[in-house]
């Protein structure tokens, strides 16, 4: 089981309604162990790589409708 962290930064800049939804959508994915989403666009996501991969995390929020630039 390893612990990681991945960073992004959003293309399309996050208000605090978006904030909220990022983080809702991501803490539900099983693995998520904590998100934190900053009021300039960036999105940081600690997980279990037992549960999600990086790419899941990638698609989840893409589906959402953002755009991704991963920085890590």
């Amino acid at each position: 089981m390893a612990h990681l962290s991945t960073y992004f930064s959003l293309e399309n800049a996050a208000d605090g309604h978006d904030e909220k939804l990022l983080k809702r959508e991501l803490d539900a994915l099983p693995g998520v162990t904590s998100v934190s989403v900053s009021g300039r666009g960036c999105v940081a996501v600690d997980y279990d790589t037992t549960g999600v991969r990086q790419e899941q995390i990638r698609q989840r929020v893409q589906e959402l409708g953002y755009q991704l630039r991963a920085t890590d």
